[in-house]
């Protein structure tokens, strides 16, 4: 495994890979993996030659309030697991790497980056598709791995790469929750015993969801009454936000319908998750 922390060599060194006829996986990530990341990782060995995988807390994609300072980090642990898991290469910058002094072009997508997580993250997406083409065009990758567990992300994206013409296909891959059903998340190791206890209320209420349309109902604002009913009984939870939209458009769905997706942010204590299904 090789490990890169600035530009230039490693283009050159993927330049030279490609020049071979490899296909080249990448997965973009901030580190302190998991299970969820890892899941990417074995996606990218399995369906290319020689796989990419980029550490860097991305500061474009959170607002002063949030918890940069505080996200956790553990450089040397995350580069144990990657080798093991068989990466090839691994693309871990300074900050200043990817933003130099004066830097100042970033990259959005209208409409849909103001919808769900945008109301309540503004800067979020903003910072997540100037990082995300920035890493694209520096790896120039056949194929780029996504979680389904940031469905928007997912999407925003997938619509990036599709207004600007990159050749690069996105695979985005199933969520990956622990023995209890909570989505798998960097952010979960701020939590306590009680706080993830009461965390599994938003995989309670979207099964909830599941079972009801299971049963044949399609009412999206009845479906999206009894979510909330579920997530409200927890004492320590605080709903941001409960939707069923399109796929397309994040739009929102009065009736649902095969192929939507039914996604909450929810507040446990101050910590924010997120979790979604699709119908």
């Amino acid at each position: 495994m090789q490990v890169f922390d600035s530009i230039p060599p490693l283009k050159d060194h993927l330049h030279g890979i490609k020049s071979f006829g490899k296909r080249l996986g990448f997965v973009p990530t901030m580190g302190f993996l998991h299970e969820g990341h890892l899941s990417l990782i074995r996606a990218s060995l399995e369906r290319s030659d020689h796989t990419v995988v980029s550490i860097f807390v991305n500061p474009a994609q959170f607002a002063p309030h949030e918890d940069f300072a505080d996200y956790p980090r553990d450089m040397g642990r995350d580069l144990g697991l990657l080798e093991r898991e068989g990466v090839d290469t691994v693309f871990a910058p300074p900050g200043d790497a990817l933003y130099p002094e004066a830097y100042a072009t970033y990259v959005e997508v209208h409409e849909l980056q103001n919808r769900l997580c945008g109301r309540s993250r503004p800067v979020f997406f903003r910072g997540v598709c100037t990082i995300v083409l920035k890493l694209l065009h520096i790896v120039s990758p056949h194929v780029a791995f996504f979680g389904q567990k940031d469905a928007q992300q997912a999407i925003i994206i997938r619509r990036m790469v599709k207004d600007l013409d990159l050749d690069v296909e996105i695979e985005v891959c199933p969520i990956v929750r622990d023995h209890n059903g909570l989505a798998l998340s960097s952010r979960n190791s701020y939590f306590d015993l009680e706080q993830r206890r009461a965390a599994l209320c938003l995989f309670r209420g979207l099964s909830r969801a599941r079972t009801r349309i299971d049963a044949g109902e399609r009412n999206a604002e009845r479906l999206k009454q009894e979510i909330r009913a579920v997530i409200e009984a927890e004492p320590k939870a605080r709903i941001d936000y409960v939707e069923i939209v399109d796929t397309s458009f994040l739009l929102p769905k009065s009736v649902v319908e095969s192929g939507d997706l039914i996604a909450a942010a929810v507040y446990i204590d101050r910590i924010r998750l997120i979790d979604n299904i699709i119908v």
